[in-house]
Formats: structure tokens, sequence, C-alpha cells
């Protein structure tokens, strides 16, 4: 190390277990970066929980294991083992080689445990838990349910929990499920192990370290470490599509100039556009008698193929190009990548920023393309076709990270009725039998359902018994029905998030994928950027069997494509009604924002939200994100409380909403909305009609209406950014 660190990387460097120091010494190091000597004295010298926000490729991942398997070390193997908890897969692959790399001198083991782990390897961990134990939810799900009577010697010594990016998980049901997992350990063996949390981007630290310390006993320390100056190498550039039978389009191959000659990612937002730029890039090598450089990454390919993707990004000398979705957005080590290429625009600032920060390693400035494809608006266009929403967007996310360093707050989910669900299902099947008393007790006290009433939790449990998912004893202690048994028994049900059923794909003895559908045979597919026809189809087994062929082909899974902030949306305005260069655009997405621009200056909309389209028909821009967009568009439905008919409303995103409206004007709507926000008529109840059954997630379809009700109102809608529009609007009809 060198003699110029200061007092404080010297005292970290020296408690350092030798193994440790030998590494650092091995890599070339020559100096600790401030994120792990600021960790480091945390972990060594104090009790608290840990929150380690840090830019990508940091240091982050070395500034928490160093100092935990020094302690690890240093107490024995029969004192102290450590957790890591991953959202991912391919992230616990990754880590495993590194620990692997970074353990071999230490005596101590490491152990990786999701689906695609042999029996064999955790038959070892069974027999000796000891060590560092790396896993997803799912897994750990599994345990709680199979082992529960197991846990205190499988976790008795886990000193340490790591939650690697936690951004991907804080907000939504698997995040909570994590949480619920620590303290069903927690309880079982008795103590709380320290909770270290690790993420590139989180808008909001306070809330988030408040999040991790939900049920530890502990407090959490922050150390977040922000970078000095930004410097990118960044492009848009912006694409018409046209009517013809093209087999390559302008944008294919300005994709694959730029990916030529460079290691790269060419993200994408969808599985879909990931399969359809796979293909269509390998054509145009296969047209120019070029090499298929081309690799394919996403969550329906099989192991197998994203393992051959992460390695050949990380250990071939070449220049390779993988097409990938959200699955290489995180911190996988995929090493040097030159420039990142980005189909259309991310949806937050969070992901713009990781998969920004998957370039630019190694001292190199970050480097990323986005490129935008549009069908060229016909000349009598609505001006809502005529925007270009999603360069406006990426712009919006680029502008507000580097003038304001803004990155979206983590929002909870006050009412996780659908996880309340397949907690008490989980802890049933643990526990063999508990009284209904006992169950709530040990449900309600889980940190996620804080919100959670006792008369709402009754109504879910006597629901359950009604359908058979619950069943009372002679002893009148609730067991699981006969329902809840079938749940159970599928390998899918330790999941929180919504899954398909799939169907396997093979290709002789290869498994190349899953897809949701079963075509018949004769017909032809995409997948893993390959085309295929289908063989036989094995419909009891969920198996397809296919031959490749030679084309081109679609194919579609489905899902959502996340939500949007608020923030973002009124950046989008102020983008398109300014006049601020941007010096990141290319001639083409240049030239495209002047005409916007121009159009919304001709149009009005630089000072107006609603505009008249033709005759009774108008168009909304509500500049809101997604929960306050659903919100305003069911105010649009039920006429602001009965005061005014609106019909044929339709939605585009959540950047427009159009509707007729027959002998009123806009300022008529803008005062019906202001009556009925000043009546007080205005709540989320009043949104949702009693006859609704809004199915949202994973388990919802089971819940009582009533709740089912409640818990989509306040998850999912929004009512004070929709308030301060409706405000706002009383300007325009003035």
């Amino acid at each position: 190390m060198k003699s110029s660190l200061d007092q404080k990387a010297q005292a970290v460097f020296s408690r350092f277990s030798p193994f440790i120091q030998d590494y650092i010494y091995r890599s070339g190091w020559t100096e600790l970066r401030r994120v792990q000597v600021e960790a480091a004295e945390v972990l060594f010298f104090k009790e608290d929980n840990l929150l380690l926000c840090s830019e990508t490729s940091s240091g982050k991942t070395e500034a928490a294991f160093f100092p935990i398997l020094s302690q690890m070390q240093e107490a024995g193997p029969e004192n102290c083992m450590a957790l890591y908890i991953s959202p991912l897969k391919s992230l616990i692959n990754n880590q495993f080689s590194r620990m692997e790399d970074l353990l071999q001198e230490s005596g101590m083991p490491v152990f990786r445990w999701h689906g695609d782990v042999s029996r064999s390897h955790k038959e070892k961990f069974l027999k000796k838990p000891e060590g560092l134990l790396q896993i997803t939810p799912e897994s750990l799900e599994s345990m709680l349910c199979r082992r529960a009577n197991d846990i205190p010697r499988l976790f008795g010594n886990v000193q340490y929990i790591i939650l690697d990016e936690i951004h991907a998980l804080m907000g939504s049901d698997r995040g909570n499920q994590i949480l619920c997992q620590l303290q069903r350990i927690a309880r079982l063996c008795g103590f709380s192990a320290r909770r270290i949390a690790l993420s590139a981007t989180i808008g909001n630290p306070d809330g988030v370290a408040e999040w991790l310390s939900e049920g530890s006993g502990r407090p959490t320390k922050t150390i977040v470490v922000p970078k000095d100056s930004i410097s990118w190498k960044l492009g848009l550039e912006h694409f018409y599509t046209t009517e013809k039978d093209e087999v390559v389009d302008a944008a294919s191959e300005f994709i694959y100039k730029a990916s030529k000659g460079a290691k790269c990612v060419v993200f994408s937002n969808s599985r879909e556009e990931t399969e359809e730029i796979t293909a269509t890039l390998r054509q145009i090598a296969r047209k120019k008698n070029e090499i298929d450089r081309f690799y394919i990454h996403h969550g329906n390919l099989s192991g197998a193929i994203r393992e051959e993707t992460e390695d050949a990004l990380k250990n071939k000398a070449e220049a390779i190009t993988a097409c990938a979705t959200v699955t290489l957005e995180l911190g996988i080590d995929i090493g040097e990548l030159k420039r990142i290429l980005n189909q259309g625009s991310p949806t937050s600032v969070s992901g713009f920023l990781q998969r920004l920060g998957r370039s630019g390693r190694r001292g190199e400035d970050p480097e990323m393309l986005m490129i935008f494809r549009e069908e060229e608006p016909l000349p009598n266009a609505p001006i809502y076709q005529i925007i270009p929403w999603e360069l406006l967007q990426a712009i919006a996310i680029i502008e507000l990270y580097l003038k304001e360093r803004w990155v979206e707050p983590v929002r909870s989910k006050p009412q996780p009725m659908s996880l309340l669900f397949h907690q008490t299902l989980s802890l049933l099947a643990s526990k063999g039998s508990l009284s209904a008393p006992r169950l709530a007790k040990e449900i309600l006290t889980l940190p996620p359902f804080s919100h959670i009433s006792e008369e709402d939790y009754r109504e879910l449990l006597i629901d359950m018994l009604k359908k058979d998912f619950l069943e009372r004893t002679e002893e009148k202690e609730l067991i699981c029905g006969l329902k809840a048994e079938k749940l159970l028994n599928s390998f899918k049900f330790y999941a929180v998030f919504k899954d398909s059923e799939d169907f396997t794909v093979r290709c002789g003895s290869e498994e190349i994928g899953t897809i949701s559908s079963t075509p018949p045979v004769g017909e032809r597919f995409a997948l893993a950027g390959r085309v295929w026809e289908v063989e036989e189809v094995n419909v009891q087994n969920r198996l397809i069997y296919v031959k490749g062929v030679e084309g081109k082909m679609k194919i579609s899974w489905p899902g959502d494509s996340g939500e949007i902030h608020t923030r973002i949306l009124e950046k989008m305005r102020e983008v398109l009604t300014g006049e601020e260069e941007y010096p990141y655009l290319l001639p083409n997405a240049k030239e495209r924002l002047r005409k916007a621009r121009q159009l919304a200056r001709n149009t009005g909309l630089c000072k107006k939200s609603f505009l008249s389209l033709w005759g009774d028909s108008f168009v909304f821009f509500p500049w809101l994100g997604t929960r306050a967009f659903r919100t305003v568009k069911r105010i649009l439905q039920r006429g602001c409380g009965g005061r005014i008919v609106l019909s044929k409303i339709e939605s585009g995103g959540c950047y427009y909403l159009t509707f007729r409206m027959e002998n009123k004007t806009p300022a008529d709507l803008i005062g019906a909305l202001e009556e009925y926000l000043e009546a007080g008529e205005f709540s989320l109840s009043s949104l949702i009609s009693k006859t609704e059954y809004p199915v949202f997630d994973k388990y919802d379809a089971y819940l009582p209406q009533k709740l089912l009700q409640k818990a989509y109102a306040e998850n999912y809608l929004e009512v004070q950014e929709v308030e301060d529009k409706i405000c706002r609007l009383k300007k325009e009809r003035m």
C-alpha cells in the first residue's frame, strides 16, 4: 500500500485478515477507496446496520466483504457466517466466482443456492453450514417453508446479512418478502444479524435506511459517496421507420456500426425487443459476410445461454456485443465494456445510471448511445401521435441527474395484501398449525404488515377458510387447506412476483429457454436471437421440441413496462416547451426535438394541458407519473363525481388521455375538476366501483374483494399529486 495513505486507511488495512491483504497486493491496488475505508470503519468499530450507496464500479462489494470476511475468519467458522441475498441468479453466479477467488487462501467455503445449482453442491452446505452462503429470496423462502426446524442449525451462526442491489428490491413484494424472511429467521435463531445493503442508485437514503432497520433492533448507518464530477460520453439519435418491407432499418444499421470493434451491451426495455435486435444484428452480419459476434441475455433464456453471454463479456478479448434486458443492468462483473447502446429510453433515472455504469471502467468515461425509432407520422396525424415521447423522456432523465443529481425515491407499499396471503401460507406450512390469535401475532408483527389492521387480517383468514386455503382442526388451530397444498407443492409458490405458466423449449438435449404459449407443430418463433420450428409439443410436461431454421420472427411475453415518476413527466414538459440545446443530441435527434418544440408552440401545448382535436374530441396532457396518471384517468371516467359526461376515454402510456365531451369546453372540465376537489368528494374509495376486482399482484386473485380494492387504492393510486395538478389547472382556466 502507498505510504501516503492517511491514518484511517492504514488502520483499516491493518485490520484486514492476511488473506485480504494478500488479495489487495495481488490485485495491484495501491490504495483503498473512500467507500472502502468508511464502510470498514462502520463494520469493524460499530454494531450498526450499514447502507452503502456508491456509484457502479466504485468498489462497493469489496467495501462490504473485506471487513466482514476478516471478522468471520477471526471468529472462526463455528461462530460466524454470512448470508448474501441477491435478486438475480446471474448476480449470484458472478459473485460466487469472485468470492471463490477471494477466499481461496482463507479456508472458508462459499456456497451458492438457487434453482440452477446442483443438489450435490447444496448438500455440502446442509451437512456443514459455514462460510458464506449466496442465495435468492425464493430459495430462502423454500428453506423457511420446508426446513423450518433446521433453520437454527443452518443459520444460527449468521452474523451478517448482505442485501445486494437493494434499489431493485425495495418498494416491491419481493423486497418486503425479504424483510419477512429476516424477521422469521431472527425469531427461529433467537437474535438478529447485522444487515448490510448495497446500491449504486438510491434517491432517498434516509427512507431506505429506515426500511433496512425494521425489525432488526439496530440503527442503520448510511454512507453515501457521490461522484465529484460527471464526465460522460453520451449521444442520442433518432430514426424514422417506414412501411416498406425492409430487411434492416437505419436504426439497426446504426447500432451494428456503433457496436463494431468494441465490446458492448445493447439494452432494450423488453424481452421482445432484445430478441428482435439480436436476430436483426445477426442478419446484418450474414449479409455482410462477417462473423456472428452477438450474444443474448434475458430472463427467459436457459441458465447455460445466460452464463455463456456473461463469460464471453468477461473473458473474451475480442469485440463482442451482448443484447440484454435489465438482467445485465445490475452489478454483474462483465469486465471492461467500451460503450452501452440503449434502444429507446429507460423508464427511470436509476435504470439509466445502472446501464451507463456498465461501461467506463478502469478510469475511462462511461459511454452510451441511445437510439430512438418512430413511425413517420402522417400529415393529418393528431398532435399526441407526433410528439416524440421517448426522446423527451430520455432527455428529461439525463437532465434531472446532470443538473439536480435527482434519483427516484423508493415508494412504500402500505397494503401488501398479496404478500400477506403468501406469508400466511408460508408460515403455516413451516409451523404445521397455529391458533388464529397466535398466527395473527406472528404475521402482523412482521415489518411489512405494520399498516394492516387486525380487522382486515381477520377478514382475510375468514375468506381463506371459506375458500379452502385454510382448515380448522378439532383443537381449533389453523392448518393449510387443500387449495393451499396445491399452491405449496409447486416451486413457483416461493416467488412473490408474477410468473407465467411457461413451456420449456428444447433443441435435442439442449435447453434454449422458455416461452409463454404453445405454438402448433410446424409454427416458427424466435428465442435466444434465433428462429425455431416446432417439431413436438408435450403439454403434460410443458415441453416444446424444436429445430433451428433460418429467418426472422417475433415473440411476445406478458409483462408491464414499469412505473415512471411524476418528476420525469414534469421535466419532459420543460424540455418540450423550453429552448435549451443539449450537446449530446446527434443531428436527427436535434432536428426531431426542434420540430416537436415548433409543434408545441403552434398548437398551444406550451401553455395548455387540454387541446381540441376535432369536433367534440379533446386531448389532455396531465404530465403526471404512472400512479397519478392512473388516478386522474379514473376521475375523468367517473365524470368528476358525475358533474360532466366524458366518453371514449383512451390513454397513451402515461403521456396523454383522449376523450369526447359534447357541448362542453376544456374550461368547463377544469371547472368541474375544481368543484369536485373543493366539495371534498375526492377520495381513493370514491374512485373504485363496488363491483371492481383490480388484480395487480401475484396472489390478488385469491383475496376478498374489499381487501383487494383497499390494497389497489393505497398501493397504486396517488391523491396528492392529482390535487396539486387540479390546483395548477386553475391558471389555464383564467
